[in-house]
């Protein structure tokens, strides 16, 4: 999450299913514990360097993305292999090198021209000035590795002859820590599908751990702007959690005058100022925020599946509900 000092490719046919309904459960519980463990741990490790934005660690970050989206045959909306959206130096303002977003897409089969983005931040702060490594296992590794495995969980259900009716664009954003730059790029310079044919994002960063106030009840997240311009997301979302996990959802950082001012600070907020409708998800601050002590061994994984699961169901109701989110 950003810190703040102050208050296209074709896609074949699904093959046709043996089943008359998709069994979204079994999908879900494609998103696993152990793959998401075993993802982070090599991605926030220090052979990433902290993947701070146009730096070395931070282009072996997209390499690891893309290759994951190549193996599961997850294919790019640019063009065949492509999955790199090129941001130029000038575009930083001198704060980064070129870098770029990383960016997969499930075609949707009914209504592929409108559009649900699932992202998160690929960069995290680098190396300290005293050498080390800032990981940034929960910013944003934990959002990373979820849209992963929330991708794949998608694939499972295409493979089985269940492709969404809307396009699901899977957008790992650079530059977040700078100041939202890769999502800024996206959405102001180079929206690969039409803003006004974007139905909502669902946004995640930081959701691997547990905050102080937490502590004895872990079994929630924060959810931050999903009633700002959507009441029928805000309740889409409130209904699929109560059927399916009973999750505490904490609206406490969604309030306006929060002083934290959360809503500004991650990449959702570059698709909600052009009124699509989103959703933050987040853990909470804790004491490794932005800190070399960040680490993987301190993600709580069973939690981290169960919350990515979460985001799956709510992305399965929009994304194949009949009529797009309405906006307020």
């Amino acid at each position: 999450m950003l810190l703040v000092t102050s208050c296209c490719t074709s896609q074949t046919a699904s093959p046709k299913s043996k089943k008359s309904t998709p069994n979204v459960l079994e999908f879900a519980k494609t998103i696993t514990a152990k793959d998401l463990k075993d993802m982070l741990y090599t991605y926030a490790s220090d052979e990433f360097e902290g993947r701070k934005t146009g730096e070395p660690g931070q282009k072996k970050a997209i390499h690891f993305i893309k290759e994951h989206y190549v193996n599961m045959g997850i294919p790019s909306p640019i063009a065949d292999g492509d999955y790199f959206q090129e941001i130029p130096e000038a575009f930083f303002k001198g704060r980064a090198k070129a870098s770029e977003n990383v960016v997969a897409y499930i075609k949707g089969s009914e209504k592929p021209d409108e559009v649900l983005i699932i992202s998160a931040h690929l960069d995290h702060i680098g190396i300290s000035n005293n050498g080390d490594i800032n990981n940034g296992a929960d910013d944003d590794g934990s959002g990373t590795v979820s849209v992963i495995e929330i991708a794949k969980a998608f694939k499972v259900a295409v493979d089985e002859g269940f492709r969404p009716k809307r396009t699901i664009l899977f957008l790992h954003v650079t530059g977040e820590e700078l100041g939202l730059f890769g999502s800024q790029y996206y959405a102001d310079v180079d929206p690969i599908f039409p803003l006004e044919n974007t139905v909502a994002d669902l946004n995640i960063d930081m959701i691997g751990r547990v905050d102080a106030k937490h502590e004895n009840n872990p079994n929630y997240i924060y959810l931050i702007g999903s009633d700002k311009l959507s009441t029928e997301l805000h309740e889409l979302s409130e209904a699929v959690n109560k059927k399916h996990f009973n999750m505490e959802f904490d609206y406490t950082y969604n309030d306006d005058k929060d002083p934290n001012r959360f809503y500004y600070r991650s990449d959702h907020y570059n698709f909600a100022k052009n009124n699509i409708p989103i959703i933050f998800y987040f853990n909470g601050t804790h004491e490794d925020y932005h800190k070399p002590t960040d680490t993987p061994d301190k993600i709580q994984y069973e939690l981290l599946a169960k919350r990515a699961q979460v985001i799956f169901y709510t992305a399965w109701e929009i994304a194949n509900r009949d009529e797009r989110i309405k906006l307020d």
